[in-house]
């Protein structure tokens, strides 16, 4: 299953789940470079202050964040004083632990759960460059694959490139696109397409929006109509507001979720493009400052590398530890 509620389908089929894991750790190549290069050998060393010292310098460089680390630290501290960690793979394992239980906290899958005529709307917001309308993309081939009828609303109308590509993505995948021309309002756009998806009978709308950075006040106000026109033809319109972050901004990242947050109230996090950067470890720090559920995360560029969130696969792949 793909972290939606699956329809069910005889035709539906889901990837070998040792073949999402080899993805995965592929994906987060560089940022586990930085976390697990040597790092057997790390912890092959006596166990002291020094030791300590590197591991901790080897997550900050990660983007793990100064919160996530101190917590991982001391866990992995006390253990020591307990005299629990005696030998390198119990060191490991500590590792593993306490990175894991940062992150479980924020595994929540997205459930899709459209009512009877009712479309499950989702809208998709973020920075330019983030990876928004490539999400959609992805996120409608999946929803397609497990039985989901799905419409989308070419809503960032002040980018010809990103209705065209949002049109290629309908085109490939087999679902309408709700478009106007260019210039045109995105309120407006996705208000016909939410109307469309209800006089359909469509089980998911997916709208995309223009990017903006978190700090431009206007543009916010800009996406805070677009939410509330939804809410005019559904008084739970947007069922999920998803924020797509680019996992390479690192710590910036953590700045823009809490201004969309308070701007929109985000629902879920899409984190991607982790395989084009050493500073995946960005997730912790997210989880640990703002707790909002990791939808998914995007590992390549094909549509199977967006992947939904898993704490401990995704640790372990950091670390490249063998999936069990």
């Amino acid at each position: 299953m793909f972290g939606f509620r699956k329809k069910e389908s005889p035709a539906a089929e889901t990837p070998e789940r040792a073949g999402l894991f080899q993805r995965l750790r592929k994906g987060l190549a560089k940022t586990g470079k930085v976390l697990s290069t040597d790092i057997g050998e790390l912890f092959r060393r006596r166990i002291d202050d020094e030791l300590f010292e590197e591991l901790e310098e080897r997550l900050l460089l990660a983007d793990v964040g100064v919160d996530a680390t101190r917590r991982i630290m001391d866990q992995i501290t006390r253990a020591v004083k307990r005299g629990e960690l005696d030998d390198a793979e119990a060191l490991m394992q500590a590792l593993e632990r306490a990175m894991t239980e940062i992150l479980a906290s924020v595994e929540r899958p997205l459930l899709i759960e459209p009512g009877a005529g009712k479309p499950f709307s989702v809208l998709v917001v973020g920075i330019n460059g983030a990876g928004k309308t490539t999400t959609i993309g992805k996120l409608a081939h999946h929803l397609r694959a497990e039985n989901y009828s799905v419409l989308l609303a070419a809503g960032d109308t002040f980018r010809a490139a990103a209705v065209e590509q949002l049109q290629t993505w309908g085109e490939r995948n087999r679902v309408p696109v709700i478009a106007q021309g260019s210039g045109a309002d995105s309120a407006s756009v996705v208000f016909d397409a939410l109307q469309a998806a209800q006089s359909r009978r469509i089980d998911v709308m997916i709208a995309d929006t223009a990017g903006r950075l978190h700090t431009q006040h206007n543009l916010m106000d800009e996406i805070r109509k677009v939410k509330r026109v939804m809410g005019r033809l559904d008084p739970d319109a947007p069922n999920e507001v998803l924020l797509v972050i680019d996992g390479g901004t690192g710590q910036n990242a953590i700045n823009q979720v809490r201004q969309f947050h308070e701007a929109l109230g985000v629902t879920g996090l899409v984190v991607t493009k982790l395989d084009g950067t050493a500073k995946g470890g960005v997730l912790f720090a997210l989880a640990e400052q703002m707790g909002i559920p990791v939808r998914f995360i995007g590992v390549g560029e094909k549509a199977e590398d967006l992947q939904p969130f898993a704490a401990r696969a995704f640790v372990r792949a950091l670390l490249n530890r063998d999936n069990d």
